[in-house]
């Protein structure tokens, strides 16, 4: 495995809930990010949410990174899956099995979001296939 870091900054905007989902419990966000470092490149992407009590809530999100990694370029999709339970959070983000495309094609991982300050970085443990 191989670890890439780096900051992003990410922009989240609600969107409408239509439906029989509609609850004020219940949300739903676009995501847009913009990642620096050895991972360069931009996301997008949609959360749901749900918030329970005060410091409980959970997401789920799908992304598409469009970036150049090891002087490789191509997409791929992460999925998110985060729970705080009682002000103790659980994050996991990891690439969609088979997502990666063109330079990018057979890659794995996970990506760990680290906030620090108010500002976001990141710590992608990935493998690549070897170039052809």
């Amino acid at each position: 495995m191989q670890h890439a870091h780096g900051d992003f900054e990410v922009k989240v905007k609600p969107l409408a809930l239509d439906g029989p989902a509609e609850d004020a419990t219940l949300g739903r966000m676009s995501i847009e990010k913009e990642f620096h470092g050895d991972l360069a490149g931009t996301g997008k992407g949609q959360m749901l949410t749900a918030g329970a009590a005060e410091g409980s809530a959970a997401y789920v999100a799908i992304e598409t990174v469009s970036a150049t990694l090891a002087g490789r370029t191509g997409t791929f999709a992460l999925y998110h899956r985060g729970v705080m339970n009682r002000g103790e959070p659980e994050l996991a983000v990891i690439v969609v099995p088979d997502s990666g495309t063109e330079g990018l094609a057979g890659i794995s991982g996970t990506l760990r979001i680290i906030i620090e300050g108010g500002k976001h970085s990141y710590d992608f443990e990935y493998s690549l296939p070897e170039k052809p």
